[in-house]
């Protein structure tokens, strides 16, 4: 049986932060989002290692650009939470 991946829905200000991004930078961001079609298993680490409740809080880095993003698995849904861009 093949998973389909997580509808990847972008909160407001990281989609400020996507605007803004140069055009490499955003199709880093959208191909770590469409890697992600299992995120929960240990593929992205979790934000808060010490936070027992944060586990679906999750980080993807790819060199200077970070993903920040909340897993949520009954729905199979995943939402951008923050882009972090240091270039």
């Amino acid at each position: 049986m093949s998973l389909q991946p997580y509808a990847v829905r972008i909160w407001s200000p990281a989609a400020k932060v996507l605007a803004a991004l140069p055009e490499h930078a955003e199709e880093t961001v959208w191909g770590t989002c469409s890697t992600l079609p299992r995120p929960t298993r240990g593929a992205f680490r979790q934000w808060d290692p010490a936070d027992p409740e944060g586990e679906d809080v999750r980080i993807a880095s790819a060199g200077r650009l970070s993903v920040i993003h909340f897993v949520n698995r009954p729905l199979r849904h995943l939402s951008v939470l923050d882009i972090v861009w240091l270039g």
